[in-house]
């Protein structure tokens, strides 16, 4: 706790109360049960829209209230390390982003390791993608996906699939996205997800895949992907191997804008949601997907 007050000047001033708290690392194989457990536990409460995927693909749907007609489409993927999480847990982000920015939000409930190692989750990930091609209250050439922490690095690999499918996309939506499984550094200032997670995260989704493959930080063909937004706190174990990747994007010929917050750790916008920060950060968000999925 001592170190935790040395370094609290180090956090935005937003954070610094909740970061006193907050663990470092918040799943491990022991805990990763009791954590599912608690995921379940806080998921949705308001009605929601779902409907399931002709392979089985589970999905919930938000659209503006009072909305008619088709709307752009944004797909949205949850975090939880490859390992947790559910859908539910970002129906309040998922609805707050369709009425804020007037489209449709689909929330893809995809398979986890290390029941379902690679690559289950992006197979599922694809289908719900495959699934809102076909759906006629979309206007399929305006269409997003985007995730945060593992759903953003389900995002950037399913960038990969969709441009090798040929199916056109406006924007990969990456919030810290988890991309490398070689980022090892510890470091006292991280949140939520370390090092130690980082390993055990990879290494029950990955089994036996090949990484250059499975590990979007690893991919070398990055000419064609779709353009992208990456959201990163500088106090995020993610925040070096997220700028590392935004610059091998525009290397490449990507468009992509990045969005580094001052002071932030690892899913400050999901503990903190109410303070300052993070809702200027979900501005932003909002903003960068307006932007894509306007007409042309």
């Amino acid at each position: 706790m001592l170190n935790r007050w040395r370094i609290r000047n180090d956090f935005a001033p937003d954070l610094r109360r909740v970061a006193l708290i907050a663990p470092a690392q918040l799943v491990s194989r022991r805990t990763l049960p009791v954590v599912r457990r608690l995921y379940r536990v806080r998921n949705g409460r308001a009605p929601v829209t779902t409907a399931t995927t002709p392979s089985g693909v589970e999905v919930r749907v938000f659209r503006p209230a009072h909305s008619s007609g088709r709307l752009p489409a944004l797909l949205w993927i949850h975090g939880g390390g490859y390992i947790t999480g559910s859908a539910a847990q970002d129906d309040r982000w998922a609805r707050a982003m369709a009425e804020r920015v007037g489209i449709e939000v689909v929330s893809v409930d995809y398979r986890l390791a290390p029941e379902h190692p690679y690559p289950a989750a992006i197979e599922d990930c694809f289908d719900a993608l495959r699934w809102m091609t076909g759906q006629p209250d979309i206007d399929t050439t305006r269409i997003a996906i985007g995730g945060n922490s593992a759903g953003g690095g389900l995002a950037a690999a399913l960038a990969f699939r969709a441009r090798d499918e040929g199916v056109g996309l406006r924007l990969q939506l990456l919030t810290y996205p988890m991309l490398d499984d070689r980022t090892r550094e510890p470091d006292p200032h991280h949140r939520l997800w370390n090092a130690s997670a980082n390993a055990f995260g990879w290494s029950s989704y990955l089994g036996g895949a090949d990484t250059q493959e499975a590990v979007p930080a690893r991919r070398t063909d990055l000419a064609g992907l779709p353009a992208a937004w990456i959201g990163v706190g500088t106090l995020d174990l993610f925040a070096t191997e997220d700028r590392d990747y935004a610059e091998r994007l525009r290397a490449a010929g990507v468009d992509c804008q990045v969005d580094v917050v001052p002071g932030a750790f690892h899913g400050f916008d999901i503990v903190a949601p109410r303070t300052s920060i993070a809702q200027d950060f979900f501005g932003r968000q909002c903003e960068a997907v307006r932007r894509a999925l306007a007409h042309d």
